[in-house]
């Protein structure tokens, strides 16, 4: 059950004051534009506030119900609909994408296999779009594309090099060509996870009544990708688009909703007496299955900030903590086993079962990814000092 407001069950009122306090500071040091916060424990939420404003030109104050891009958090429906899909026998872990894909064919690619596709150990580039200046918002579309012109560096499962765009978007098209009633991805989501979770303000694509409350994603002159839609909206238009459908990026949600679907992982599958997914699934879903191995993109990053690069921990889908202190979005004081998804400098939930801790934060700006995995790190250990014993 989701408590209300309040210090919940064993959370210090005190650290989430800080916590709140720190996100202010942030805020009026111009770190980020406005943020979306919610702490919970044993299911009963401590902080729930809203901060700060929409974006550089936009006023107007984020609210408790402000909707925001989920940008790559997204990909945590896509890999809980896989997850669920392998239970009811869709298809396997080792399914080859290309026996339910057979345009996607070719060495080493055809090898690629769902496992493949959700530990981001395909062998796919890391690429935004399968082409430059291509319009993203139309799952056949970009499928067609990456077909025709995204294929692997190496044959799948040597490395870890997180994929951005074509592994969810493969995953999402495997969902539809696999889906018993011949449905959408967007109506898979629909009526397999939101409705079930009562997730009324979450939407794939911008949905025309969360338009006004949505908090438009404001990305840096340098981001490394454009996100073009068809209708035209501008560079990083597609998150605008009320059709799209991007089971990469393209979703959008609040706070409240978000906390919804995390606690629904917290409890094993389960919550308002919905059962989206087993425990035995989650059980291996949250184990890391890439070792020790580093991911290829963020050891990039860590060797330009002078850090050493450090284990990808990736389970099927999540992010896990591991066992390594390290720069990590989760915190240092999490556990091993705690779980959940980011996206690009902005959005973010984690579960700690050890501590039965959830814990969402959706931001107005999109930081720089290491000044962001900083920022994340540093809010996720406020947090996670808050909880104390019942």
């Amino acid at each position: 059950m989701i408590g209300t407001n309040g210090q919940g069950r064993g959370l210090s009122a005190e650290r989430l004051r800080h916590l709140e306090e720190t996100i202010e500071s942030d805020i009026s040091r111009d770190r980020y534009r406005g943020a979306l916060v919610l702490v919970g424990r044993h299911g009963e939420i401590g902080l729930h506030r809203a901060l700060g404003k929409h974006s550089a030109d936009d006023p107007r104050p984020v609210r408790e119900d402000s909707v925001f891009s989920l940008m790559s958090v997204t990909k945590a429906f896509t890999n809980v609909l896989a997850l669920r899909a392998i239970e009811l026998g869709r298809f396997s872990l080792q399914t080859r994408v290309s026996s339910v894909i057979p345009e996607f064919r070719g060495r080493p690619r055809e090898s690629i296999t769902v496992y493949h596709l959700m530990t981001h150990m395909s062998g796919l580039p890391s690429v935004f779009s399968p082409r430059p200046g291509m319009y993203i918002d139309r799952l056949d579309e970009v499928i067609a594309a990456i077909c025709s012109y995204v294929h692997g560096l190496e044959e799948p499962g040597r490395s870890v090099n997180y994929s951005p765009m074509a592994a969810h978007a493969l995953l999402g098209e495997i969902l539809r060509r696999t889906d018993t009633a011949g449905r959408s991805f967007r109506q898979i989501v629909a009526e397999d996870i939101l409705q079930p979770l009562r997730m009324k303000d979450t939407a794939v694509g911008l949905r025309a009544d969360l338009r006004s409350r949505h908090v438009a994603p404001e990305l840096p002159p340098d981001f490394p990708a454009q996100h073009l839609g068809h209708g035209g909206f501008g560079p990083h238009g597609a998150f605008q688009e009320e059709d799209a459908e991007m089971p990469w990026v393209g979703m959008v949600s609040t706070g409240m909703d978000m906390f919804r679907f995390a606690e629904m992982l917290r409890r094993g599958g389960e919550v308002h007496g919905a059962r989206i997914l087993s425990p035995a699934m989650l059980d291996l879903a949250t184990r890391v299955h890439t070792g020790e191995h580093p991911n290829e993109l963020y050891r990039t990053l860590a060797l330009s900030r002078g850090w050493e690069p450090y284990p990808a921990y990736i389970g099927l889908g999540f992010c896990l903590r591991g066992e390594r202190v390290c720069p990590h979005q989760f915190g240092t004081l999490s556990s091993p086993r705690t779980f959940g998804n980011h996206g690009a400098g902005s959005t973010l939930f984690w579960i700690d079962p050890r501590l039965g801790m959830t814990f969402v934060c959706l931001t107005a700006g999109i930081m720089d990814e290491g000044d962001n995995i900083q920022r994340f790190q540093r809010l996720s250990d406020i947090a996670l000092s808050a909880a104390v014993d019942d």
